[in-house]
């Protein structure tokens, strides 16, 4: 099998983006200009995890599907670089693509103790990045989840936050600094490109969101590209939507993290 061209590999960043972050970041700026069009910002909310039924096990199937459905493209992802690998010349038949993107726990310790210490990195300043932007004016009042209190509520909020890290991650950081390289673009320009997109999926938000989002993918890229672990990164970002999303379900707390 012949290696992709890049012609080729363009048509499938734009697939993958299509089906997942690509097409969120089009609806949040949408979703930004409707709210700027009807208030200012900071009369505006934004609700990230919302209930999607009155019927207690409906609303918990609705959220299971979402939630799996939303994993698909990481799948596709994994597809691709596994079958890109395969065909490389010289390279090993049959690699992993979760070993080429250290998503795996070939080193659970270490992956975990560098994904605490970017949560503490990123997820302090970023409270306080939302507590400016609320007094700027220019993001919305975000409210991490709006379920009702069932049993599964705690359980599928910590589901969330794993997919949510899983496909970011893996996709706008592994997948597409791959890509971009092999476009022959230069490591700053690939993180750039990953950090703008990261930000921009998250301004229906706000631009305080925007910002401090794009920082993080930032440092979250900058990591990977010493590392070459993508593992670390779901970790810390599990952690941060964690905390954001049980914390408020549970003590009503608005704090708003990526």
């Amino acid at each position: 099998m012949l290696v992709p061209s890049r012609r080729r590999l363009r048509l499938e960043v734009w697939i993958v983006l299509g089906l997942s972050l690509g097409q969120s970041a089009v609806y949040s700026v949408v979703q930004l200009l409707d709210k700027m069009t009807r208030a200012p910002l900071a009369e505006g909310t934004s609700t990230l995890n919302r209930s999607q039924s009155s019927r207690e096990y409906f609303d918990l199937t609705y959220q299971l599907l979402d939630i799996i459905f939303a994993l698909v493209p990481v799948l596709l992802v994994i597809y691709f670089l596994t079958e890109h690998r395969q065909s490389t010349p010289g390279a090993p038949q049959g690699g992993s693509a979760f070993r080429k993107l250290g998503f795996d726990f070939a080193r659970p310790g270490r992956d975990l103790l560098q994904g605490l210490g970017l949560a503490a990195l990123i997820g302090i300043p970023s409270l306080g990045l939302y507590a400016a932007g609320r007094a700027l004016g220019i993001t919305t009042a975000i409210i991490p989840s709006a379920l009702d209190s069932y049993w599964w509520t705690v359980p599928v909020l910590i589901l969330s936050a794993v997919r949510h890290a899983v496909v970011e991650e893996v996709i706008v950081v592994g997948y597409l600094l791959d890509r971009f390289g092999k476009f022959g673009w230069s490591m700053p320009l690939a993180i750039f490109a990953s950090s703008l997109l990261r930000g921009s999926y998250h301004l229906y938000q706000g631009f305080g969101p925007f910002i401090g989002n794009a920082v993080m993918g930032v440092v979250f890229a900058w990591l990977y590209t010493k590392t070459r672990r993508v593992m670390p990164l779901v970790v810390a970002h599990a952690l941060l939507d964690i905390v954001a999303f049980v914390g408020f379900s549970l003590f009503g707390k608005a704090v708003g993290l990526g």
